[in-house]
């Protein structure tokens, strides 16, 4: 059997780390320390490495809080990173995990998994661990997701919404204005629909966009040169996910949202697999937005779920006997 050995990162670790994603089939830049990083302020990091025989086969961005380990509660998804491990492999070291947590006072893992469609392949061997460790599930969010290699029919709304913003000589601009956007648009939006605040603020999504230029992408919609939407997109090797969207009280009369939507999936992110909306729950996935979850459907979206899961850091006991 394999020996594995489990050690939280250290700073000094970053480059190791960093160099790491590359080979793996289930990361994406969020898991870049550049990116993590940003708001560690926030968070007492406590990430883990996990190393065979020197060598370093496996990840988990995290955060502790008391005696609680959490899939990094920074980042929208988490779990597991790994390249070459088998299902075994992922089983043997989920059990190391859980043991070394254990002796570390931890007495609860609250598993983030990361949603299929960001993986290079197939890779949902730690659902299976879990399920084995006997996991309570405690949460489920819905993404809506359009399959850029499938037709998808717009509703007819929708196509009177994308001619709207032809009439009205509509502008999209990937300007990277993100400030404009943020204290025009998302700002007043989050706060007037949701009494809510971007998850970061806009100098925050300024260094972010500064340090993976090719992954955090504005898209501005003009009116006379006056903006009244926009969209901020994290662009992964498979997926184009619209981390923000927003627009001003004009929408419906302008069509500036079906008109972007639109652009985007049709022109900009035609050669990517997946675009991702985003999820429409509210309240730890217990309530659908279903006018925003409609809005998205009338696209063509389906859904695709993604979990959460709590797990007793004793239970590794459970995983004794799991390989015949």
């Amino acid at each position: 059997m394999k020996n594995y050995t489990v050690t939280r990162f250290k700073n000094a670790d970053s480059n190791a780390w960093n160099d790491f994603l590359p080979t793996a089939r289930n990361a994406t830049f969020l898991f870049d320390r550049r990116f993590m990083d940003y708001h560690s302020d926030r968070f007492s990091d406590f990430s883990i490495m996990v190393f065979e025989s020197g060598q370093l086969v496996a990840l988990m961005p995290a955060n502790r809080k008391a005696d609680v380990f959490y899939s990094h509660q920074g980042l929208t998804y988490g779990g597991l990173v790994y390249s070459t491990l088998k299902l075994a492999d992922v089983i043997a070291v989920f059990q190391q995990i859980l043991k070394f947590l254990h002796h570390e006072g931890i007495t609860k893992l609250v598993y983030k998994t990361l949603p299929e469609i960001y993986s290079e392949k197939p890779s949902q061997e730690m659902e299976y661990a879990i399920f084995l460790a006997k996991a309570d599930h405690t949460r489920r969010d819905v993404l809506a997701v359009l399959d850029l290699s499938l037709k998808n029919d717009l509703s007819e709304v929708r196509k009177r919404g994308i001619k709207k913003g032809e009439k009205n000589q509509l502008a999209i601009v990937e300007d990277g204005d993100f400030a404009t956007f943020w204290d025009k648009i998302l700002i007043p939006n989050l706060e007037s629909r949701h009494q809510a605040s971007p998850v970061h603020t806009v100098e925050e999504i300024e260094l972010l966009a500064s340090r993976f230029p090719k992954n955090i992408r504005q898209f501005n919609v003009y009116h006379n040169d006056e903006i009244v939407a926009g969209t901020t997109i994290f662009v992964t090797p498979h997926v184009a996910h619209a981390q923000y969207i927003a627009a001003n009280e004009t929408r419906s009369g302008l069509g500036s949202l079906d008109f972007l939507f639109n652009e985007l999936i049709q022109k900009v992110f035609r050669e990517k697999r997946y675009f991702d909306f985003g999820i429409s729950n509210e309240e730890q996935g217990t309530k659908l937005n279903a006018g925003l979850s409609y809005w998205k459907e009338s696209f063509g979206a389906s859904a695709v779920v993604q979990d959460f899961y709590e797990i007793p850091t004793g239970n590794y006991r459970l995983l004794d006997n799991a390989i015949i």
